[in-house]
Parts: C-alpha cells; sequence; structure tokens
C-alpha cells in the first residue's frame, strides 16, 4: 500500500508507524474529511502464520465491540483492500507514548502519574467486567496527550476476550519487561497479570528504572521468578507509605497477593492523588 490508496472509504495520506502485526498510517475519511488511525495488517509468506496473524489481527476489533470507555481507543470500522489484505480504523490519538516520561528528563510530576494510574484502572476494570484481559499493558500502549489530559488504551492485538477464544489458555503473549511471573510461566491470562503490568508502568514512571532488572534475559527471567520486586519506597522514599503500598502490592509475584479488582486500585491511587493534592 501507498499514499492515496484506499482501506474502505478511507484514503492513506502517510505512514506513521509499523510493528510485527502491522502498519499504522494517517488517512482521512472521504466521507467526512475525519483523521484516522489505518492498521493495515502485514503480510506473511508462510500460509498457517497468515492464518494465525489473521486472527489475532482481526481479535482487536472484536474486542473493542465490548469496551465503551473513554480512556480506550475505539475502532471505528474494519474490511479489506482489493488486494484482501484485513485493516481497521481507529480514531486518531494525539500525543506521546507514556514510554517518553519513563526518562528521568521527562519524569512526569507524582500527582500526574497517579492520575493516569487511576484512569488506566479504571479502564481495565471496564475491561475486565466485560470479560477481556488486554495482556500488554505497557508504556508503548498508553497514549497521553499532555496539552489536553487525553489517554487511551491502545493495542488490543494481543488481548483475550473469555467468550470468542481468540488465543489459546497457556499461549505467552506480551512484553516480557512488564509481564507477570505466572503469565510468563504460561498460566491463564488473568486480570491479575494487568494489574501487574500496571504496577510495572507506575514503577518506571515515578523512578525511571523497572522494579526487575539484570544484564542478561536469562538472568531477568531468574529474578522475576525467584525474587520480589524492589520496594518502591527503596528508590523514592519522598513518597508516602500509601502510594508505595500500592504499587508494591500490584508487582507481587503471587497474583492471590494483589489486588482483586482494577477498581479497587483506582480508589486507591484517587486516594493517594486527593492527598498529595491537599498537601
Amino acid at each position: 500500500m501507498k499514499a492515496g490508496d484506499a482501506a474502505g472509504p478511507f484514503r492513506l495520506v502517510e505512514p506513521v508507524g509499523a510493528g510485527a502485526m502491522a502498519e499504522v498510517w494517517l488517512a482521512v475519511d472521504g466521507r467526512s474529511g475525519q483523521e484516522v488511525a489505518i492498521k493495515l495488517m502485514r503480510q506473511a509468506a508462510d500460509p498457517h502464520h497468515a492464518r494465525e496473524l489473521e486472527q489475532r489481527f482481526l481479535a482487536e476489533p472484536r474486542t473493542a465491540r465490548l469496551l465503551q470507555h473513554p480512556d480506550i481507543v475505539s475502532v471505528l470500522d474494519v474490511g479489506r483492500t482489493a488486494a484482501g489484505q484485513p485493516w481497521m480504523a481507529l480514531e486518531w490519538l494525539t500525543g506521546q507514548p507514556l514510554t517518553l516520561y519513563c526518562v528521568a528528563a521527562h519524569r512526569l510530576s507524582d500527582r500526574v502519574v497517579l492520575g493516569l494510574g487511576q484512569r488506566v484502572a479504571s479502564a481495565l476494570g471496564h475491561a475486565h467486567q466485560r470479560g477481556v484481559i488486554h495482556r500488554d499493558i505497557k508504556p508503548d500502549n498508553l497514549m497521553f496527550d499532555t496539552a489536553t489530559g487525553q489517554l487511551k488504551i491502545t493495542d488490543f492485538g494481543v488481548a483475550r476476550a473469555e467468550d470468542t477464544g481468540a488465543t489459546q489458555t497457556g499461549m505467552v503473549l506480551g512484553t516480557p519487561a512488564y509481564m507477570a511471573p505466572d503469565q510468563l510461566a504460561g498460566a491463564t491470562a488473568s486480570a491479575a497479570g494487568d494489574l501487574y503490568s500496571l504496577g510495572v508502568v507506575l514503577f518506571e514512571l515515578l523512578t525511571s528504572r523497572r522494579p526487575v532488572e539484570a544484564s542478561s534475559l536469562g538472568e531477568w527471567l531468574r529474578r522475576i521468578s525467584q525474587e520480589p520486586a524492589t520496594p518502591l519506597l527503596s528508590l523514592r522514599p519522598d513518597l508516602s507509605s500509601d502510594i508505595a503500598q500500592v504499587v508494591d502490592q500490584l508487582l507481587e509475584r503471587d497474583p492471590a497477593r494483589r489486588p482483586a479488582l482494577a477498581e479497587d486500585v483506582a480508589l486507591a491511587l484517587e486516594r493517594s492523588q486527593q492527598a498529595l493534592l491537599s498537601q
């Protein structure tokens, strides 16, 4: 595909990103002039891999139909190009992925971080209530516009909707640095895994480090499976014990020791944010 080509009623303008499964284009709706993002599934040479890739790609719009939340990106339309290449149209997002703010030089204020965490937890609660587990919560999949305050959880391409059977139990999908020990071990995807990932994101935004670090992948896998995460207060002793308790509990190796509900995490983070505002 190239600039000027059509994906249904949408005209491609320019490529803006690419991943293992799809490339993303800025496009314009020919009916309204609205800017949208078009995700085009990458072509796979191997027919078996192509079927698997298409199944995962099409799981995102199916899952999106279950979710209507202001902090979850909306899928607007789906279809195939004239050549049969699957595509989906999503709302056009402004801002940057939270990856930018994990660097010390660009760190957000603690108040803003807690507010973002509260909103992500609330959106995850909405998804979990509908049987949807994201499975790949990480800074790259959290888009934030500092000018408007817009926050969106993106990329439900590896999500599992319990009633669709989109992926197999035990299949390890996601980004290892943000995955829970139980998820890495191949356990069934769960809300507890999403909450662990949120804990890693919050820890990184607050400290510019991850709670488990190592010099090699093998050492990192050993540490995350056998050792507790770094306590938040050891790197940020200036934070309140309430904030540390929330983040440290999210990072428990045992999923049974993590919060039971994302809504409880959202409430705890909101209370911590309000306490900061009152200081």
